[in-house]
């Protein structure tokens, strides 16, 4: 008995699809290369030969992370193109906490149904942020996977690499009470607590397109402004002064802070050092949140955290309004009393 004959393309997956994809944004991914870049994307890994003459102790940093449930809201708002340098900013922003210089980046994209279109502004955004950063593109996946993602939906994950001198590694463990945070404006929600975020919208019936007072924009712009790039900022912070302490303010909120902090010190947060913005406000009046889970879930409109000396936080202040940064003093390391927790909220 013969059966009828049978393809990849009548499964779901159309292998000219992908490869006209890749031909899209090859010129894309060229434009991010920097010195050490080795052939070009379509190899089977890519390659990349570091300049060690500024590392006398090189040491290797990675992280890997992805956008989340904010693809969502991309997605029903036509707006994709942000989540390129969400997927960066959320991996160069971990490595950067421990003064990491990016070196090369590389993406997962997986979804039910291959839509160059999409996927290309998804490309451009990532290689955008990646030619801020001086960081490379080396490589992705590109995987259809139809019985897995229903049609429109996809999911994007990142992987960074950076390196640092033994000797710079900023991991927090100089830490002592005494010490001063001052916290770098965020842009938004950036891509955490989005899950939340979109049962408040559902739960609510609220329209994405619709603008609601304070706001000036429709709710969907505001939640899609994508998340800060921090590296090209710090640059100059981290040769000038010595930071103690970077922390990336994401899922998990202020408790991101706890992470770093040697044993027996204790964070206490001002929430009145900074003003809150009416995202948030609306989000919570909306959720009917508690302080404790705003806090625990959201960054709050602080999207960075830097522990530094008391001497150090007037002229790291002054330097970040002089080139038009939000940033403030919000709060202090003490020691850690042994029936209270690593986080202190004053209200």
């Amino acid at each position: 008995m013969a059966y009828p004959t049978t393809t990849y393309k009548e499964s779901g997956v159309d292998i000219d699809i992908a490869d006209l994809f890749i031909q899209r944004i090859k010129p894309l991914v060229k434009k991010t290369e920097r010195p050490g870049v080795l052939g070009g994307i379509g190899h089977f890994a890519g390659l990349f030969v570091p300049d060690l003459k500024k590392y006398n102790n090189p040491v290797l940093c990675a992280s890997t992370d992805g956008v989340g449930t904010k693809l969502k809201v991309a997605i029903e708002m036509k707006s994709l193109k942000g989540l390129g340098q969400d997927l960066v900013a959320m991996n160069a922003n971990d490595i950067l906490c421990l003064g990491a210089d990016p070196l090369f980046f590389l993406d997962y994209y997986a979804t039910g149904h291959l839509d160059p279109d999409e996927a290309v502004q998804v490309v451009q955004g990532m290689t955008e942020a990646c030619r801020t950063i001086g960081c490379s593109v080396l490589g992705g996946e590109t995987a259809e996977m139809p019985s897995v993602y229903q049609k429109g939906d996809f999911d994007l994950a990142g992987f960074i690499v950076g390196i640092v001198n033994r000797g710079n590694i900023i991991d927090g463990s100089q830490i002592a009470p005494g010490d001063e945070l001052i916290g770098l404006a965020s842009s938004g929600p950036h891509s955490n607590g989005f899950s939340l975020i979109r049962k408040i919208i559902a739960d609510r019936k609220l329209s994405l397109k619709k603008t609601y007072p304070p706001l000036t924009r429709p709710l969907g712009d505001v939640l899609l402004e994508p998340t800060r790039l921090y590296g090209p900022l710090l640059e100059s912070f981290k040769n000038e002064f010595a930071l103690k302490g970077i922390v990336h303010i994401t899922g998990g909120g202020l408790e991101n802070i706890v992470r770093i902090l040697p044993h027996g010190c204790q964070v206490i947060v001002e929430r009145k050092a900074w003003p809150t913005p009416p995202i948030f406000d609306l989000l919570k009046e909306w959720g009917n949140l508690t302080d404790q889970e705003m806090e625990r879930v959201l960054n709050l409109g602080i999207g960075l955290v830097m522990i530094v000396s008391p001497a150090d936080v007037d002229p790291i202040l002054l330097k970040l309004r002089g080139q038009g940064e939000k940033a403030w003093r919000i709060g202090r390391i003490a020691s850690r009393p042994s029936n209270e927790s690593a986080l202190k909220v004053h209200r």
